[in-house]
Order: structure tokens, then sequence, then C-alpha cells
């Protein structure tokens, strides 16, 4: 009669602790929940946050990147442009001493005598040299090399046609083709060549003919040195046009 009721007890007790475990178990579960859900949050943000540094980090590298880049090609261009003004500075200190010596040297043209000349003339309203023009000036630039204390004596002149300030400024263009072709064909500096005479103040033949202002149009050009000895000049060689 006793087992009937320990048996049903123990049944009892067995219930009561599945039901408990299972009440116990439920709970936990509720109970941490949000914590598992918090620590997923947590580990996505982590994640992006760890994205966002690394994209962060590659933007920075590749700004910095750029800007040392464009900082070298700045710096190499103020480079260059420092040694172009170095170089440009150092020809005009060249220029400004040859002339310097230059004039010191024609300050009285008394002091020059002649050893070749020559006269090349243009068409009417051209500064353009022919080519009969440029051998009169390679037959006298042949001889600068045995010529010591050399100078260029330029005299450009026009005829009478048109107005003075235009003709001044012709006779400009024809004195420094003239020039340019003894510089870029001769080596001869231009602080040698001393150019002291333009426009059309000083005719060689009058301008009331065709011929005569043909004879105009011209630039007289003298190979001088101040060295006593020096072989007179040859006779003058005409170019024209």
């Amino acid at each position: 009669m006793n087992r009937i009721p320990v048996a049903a007890a123990m049944i009892l007790t067995a219930s009561l602790a599945l039901t408990t475990g299972c009440a116990t178990k439920k709970s936990v579960a509720r109970e941490t929940a949000p914590l598992i859900n918090k620590t997923n949050e947590l580990d996505d943000l982590t994640a992006k946050t760890t994205r966002d540094i690394k994209d962060l980090d590659a933007r920075s590298t590749k700004g910095i990147a750029d800007v040392n880049t464009k900082t070298d090609a700045a710096d190499q261009k103020a480079t260059a442009a420092r040694q172009q003004a170095d170089a440009a500075n150092e020809l005009a200190t060249k220029a400004a001493t040859g002339v310097e010596s230059l004039t010191n040297q024609v300050v009285n043209l008394d002091n020059y005598r002649p050893v070749a000349e020559t006269a090349v003339h243009f068409g009417f309203n051209k500064a353009d040299l022919t080519k009969k023009a440029k051998d009169a000036l390679d037959k006298l630039a042949a001889e600068v090399a045995n010529t010591k204390g050399y100078i260029v004596a330029l005299e450009g002149n026009t005829d009478s046609v048109g107005n003075a300030e235009y003709n001044y400024q012709l006779s400009q263009r024809r004195a420094q083709s003239v020039i340019q072709y003894l510089a870029a064909e001769h080596s001869i500096p231009a602080h040698k060549i001393y150019v002291i005479g333009l426009g059309k103040d000083k005719p060689a033949a009058k301008n009331n003919t065709a011929e005569g202002r043909a004879e105009n149009r011209r630039v007289e050009v003298r190979l001088m040195t101040n060295v006593v000895g020096a072989q007179p000049a040859q006779t003058p060689n005409t170019a024209q046009q």
C-alpha cells in the first residue's frame, strides 16, 4: 500500500523537474536573444568600420601619391624655369658686355679703317636677301677670319617713296636681314655689327628715276678694323634684285 504513493511521488517529482527545465531554457533563451542580436550588430558594425578604414586609407594613399607627383612635376618645372632664367641672364650679361665693349671701341669711327665692303640691294618694298646678295655677303664675311679688332658697319637705305617713318622701318628690316644672315651663316656676333645709318636721308643716286630709286634700296656693308696696317677696302660689290 505504501509503494503506490512513493511511485506516484517519484513520477510527480520527475514531471516537475522536466517542467522546470523547459521553463528555465525558455527563460534563458529569451534573456540571451537580445545579447546575441547586439553582438551580431556589433560584428557587422566592426566589419563595416574596417572596410571604411581600408577604403579611407587607400584613398588617402592615392591622394598623397597624387600630391607628391604634382609636387615633383612643379619642382621640375620650377627648376627648368630657373635654369632658363639663369641662361637668359647669362646671355643678357654677355650681350651687355659685348655691347659695352663695342661702344667703347666705336666711340670714334675715325680709328677704324675699312678692310672690305659691299652693297646689297633690295626690290621695291622688300627686305629679303636674294642669292646674289647672299653671295656678296659670303665674300665679305670670308675676310673676317683674317681681320683682327674688327666690326661690321651697316648703312641701311631706302628710296624716297613713302613717308619717312615707314622708310625708316623698312631700312631697319633690311639691315636686320643682313645681320641675321651674317650671324646664322658666318657666326658673326650681333655685338660686332654696328648700324650707323638708316632711312632715305643718304641717297646714293637721285630718286627721280626708276634706276636711281633701285640704287637707293640698299644696305652698305663694311668690314672695318682698328688695327694699324690693315689692308685697304676692296672695291664694293653690288647685289641687285
